[in-house]
């Protein structure tokens, strides 16, 4: 049947649900509100949703290979606490195995997983069965031919994953040392051709500025920058940068000395860029005592 348009409203507002779920529990429940709120309760979609608006920059990071195909990829929660439960930390494995299985990152929420449901699905549940908002935030899938190998190292606390690509058969230890080092030393860049030039602009821009500050003329200044960003290029990709394990060598002459050359990585962190709300527990409390 049809539902109305202002009852899909008034159960937005009264279940802050999406308008699709909204809709969907009036189908379910013959236009009927109560039997609508009920229909979303059962399903998880009412708690789920007044998660919606919260800030989860905590839970795991992971990464997988399987044959061909390596995924790295991150779910969060807004606990630590959460990120170790167990049912949290099946879903994360969950969602590798069925990325790396399905070979496509497309409409990754609408991928069913083991249970039968949906990536979506799922973490709505466990949103409302944990009590905290869950959500799967981002993966990304690199493939390789035969005579290329994948690198992977993800971090004892689940926090850091990364995944690297080279070209040429080294051996596995070497290929993990690479990973290992990308988890370790956080480049932002894998050579000095793929460096972001508004990056770097604005990094010469702040570092003149910052030499200005320390009483140096802007003609000096611009000169003794300029003379920095080699250095400074060079600290940020991973390339150039020196080997963790032999400091006297670059991590691309590491590798080329094993037979191979970087040609792809990723480094996935729990909650980069996610602005964090900071609070004060014990004003907190003391708010939850006046009421």
């Amino acid at each position: 049947m049809s539902v109305t348009l202002e009852k899909v409203k008034e159960l937005r507002n009264r279940t802050q649900a999406g308008f699709a779920d909204c809709k969907k529990a009036l189908e379910e429940s013959n236009d009927d509100i109560d039997k609508a709120i009920a229909w979303l309760r059962e399903k998880g979609i009412s708690k789920a949703a007044k998660k919606a608006s919260a800030i989860a920059a905590e839970g795991q990071t992971k990464v997988l290979e399987k044959d061909n195909y390596c995924v790295i990829l991150e779910v969060n929660s807004q606990t630590d606490f959460v990120a170790k439960n167990d049912d949290f930390v099946k879903f994360v494995d969950d969602v590798a195995n069925t990325i790396v299985s399905n070979k496509t990152t497309n409409d990754i929420p609408s991928m069913k997983l083991s249970n039968g449901k949906t990536i979506d699905e799922t973490s709505i549940e466990l949103t409302a069965t944990i009590g905290e908002k869950i959500g799967f935030r981002r993966a990304e899938l690199l493939s390789k031919t035969e005579n290329q190998v994948f690198g992977i190292y993800q971090h004892s606390d689940n926090r850091k994953s990364s995944a690297v690509l080279i070209d040429g058969k080294v051996s596995a230890e070497v290929a993990k040392d690479v990973a290992m080092h990308l988890t370790a030393m956080n480049p932002k860049f894998l050579n000095k051709d793929e460096i972001d030039q508004e990056w770097l602009e604005s990094e010469r821009k702040i570092l003149i500025q910052k030499t200005i500050e320390e009483g140096k003329p802007q003609e000096f200044a611009e000169k003794i920058v300029n003379g920095r960003m080699n250095k400074i290029t060079a600290e940020v990709c991973l390339e150039d940068q020196p080997f963790f394990k032999d400091p006297n060598i670059t991590v691309a002459t590491y590798v080329k000395n094993n037979g191979g050359k970087i040609i792809k990585m990723v480094r996935y962190e729990v909650g980069e860029g996610i602005e964090k709300v900071v609070t004060d527990f014990a004003a907190e409390v003391q708010a939850q005592m006046k009421k």
